[in-house]
């Protein structure tokens, strides 16, 4: 497994990240056994792969104390990655020593504030109206976070869903940034425009995440009706799609993305490796992807997910995967908030 070195940082982290979100079990992914989740991390781990994502928010905080389970005595070979919610920036402290206590370590490796900070992004964390009328400052935030990698409580600071313009706030704290975790795959291709290129000239990683589209690009959808309403609420599908969890009020892309979805089952098909994995090879061979984010649930999603991270695929065939998802990068924009309204968005 391939490791390369995060940002500015003297941590590697290999070409795969295992998401951690659906460890502990919630209402969005559903029940998750404690015993699947052991058995994926020692694997991860037996077979070289370092690095693990998750957040205080995930399930609660109950994907972190599972996840601090799993790798009890094997803290040492692992990267941990874990994120603060926006909403609760003005305790950054605080919330940093809850995250470490859940996780079981002295340590974060990195620590990453989870949304940019404004008004809309801090809504979808918390109610109460005095927050959000009058959110934590940007240096407050990222003074909290300097403070905390002096102490040695994290070992790099990072950021996730940040824009270009947003990153230059934070550099113009005086703060070092070594990642940036935002969503890239092939129907979600909106960064290519403007933040990979900011990120390339920053030396600021980027770690891919949803490089799956949960689950889309594994091949196992064929309509969008098929799609579980908690996938389906992004700008790809249309407001109805999301069964009323959708928010951002647009068209959708259903046409444009299940062409996507189709071609990949096809290439795959040629090349005798399946939906996914080509999906995420695609992924890989971008020069400005350094880790890809997927979930892996069990033994078997993890081996297939490992697999797709050793897959070397040829120009011709990245170049194919380019132009076919060409349509839906049209439809859906440069805009890399795929849950807001393009107009209205959290990135900017």
């Amino acid at each position: 497994m391939k490791k390369l070195k995060l940002g500015k940082s003297n941590i590697n982290i290999t070409a795969m990240t295992v998401g951690c979100w659906a460890f502990g079990g919630g209402e969005y992914w559903g029940a998750q056994s404690q015993n699947d989740v052991n058995e994926v991390v020692s694997a991860a781990l037996d077979a070289g792969v370092n690095t693990f994502d998750t957040a205080e928010v995930y399930n609660n905080g109950a994907s972190e104390r599972s996840l601090g389970e799993a790798l009890k005595s094997r803290r040492t070979e692992a990267v941990i990655i874990s994120k603060i919610s926006p909403s609760n920036c003005n305790s950054v402290r605080e919330h940093c020593i809850a995250s470490l206590q859940r996780l079981d370590t002295d340590y974060l490796d990195v620590y990453m504030l989870h949304w940019p900070i404004n008004r809309l992004s801090v809504e979808h964390f918390s109610s109460d109206s005095s927050l959000i009328s009058a959110p934590p400052t940007v240096e407050k935030t990222f003074h909290q976070l300097e403070q905390l990698k002096k102490e040695g409580l994290i070992r790099a600071i990072g950021v996730s869903n940040f824009g270009c313009g947003q990153m230059d706030e934070a550099l113009q704290t005086g703060v070092s940034i070594d990642v940036n975790e935002i969503t890239y795959n092939l129907v979600s291709r909106a960064i290519e425009a403007d933040i990979a290129p900011y990120c390339m000239a920053h030396d600021i990683s980027i770690i891919g995440s949803m490089g799956l589209q949960q689950g889309l690009l594994t091949g196992k959808y064929r309509t969008a009706a098929e799609v579980p309403s908690h996938q389906a609420h992004s700008r790809h599908f249309a407001q109805e799609s999301g069964k009323g969890t959708s928010r951002h009020n647009e068209a959708g892309a259903e046409r444009e993305i299940f062409e996507v979805v189709d071609a990949l089952r096809d290439i795959a098909a040629d090349l005798n490796v399946e939906p996914g994995q080509l999906a995420i090879a695609w992924m890989l061979k971008k020069p400005f992807i350094a880790s890809a984010l997927v979930g892996s649930r069990n033994i078997n999603q993890l081996k297939a997910n490992i697999k797709a991270c050793t897959i070397e695929i040829s120009d011709a065939t990245e170049q194919a995967l380019d132009l076919v998802s060409q349509p839906a990068l049209n439809a859906l924009g440069n805009n890399p908030d795929y849950y807001e309204n393009s107009a209205n968005s959290r990135i900017y």
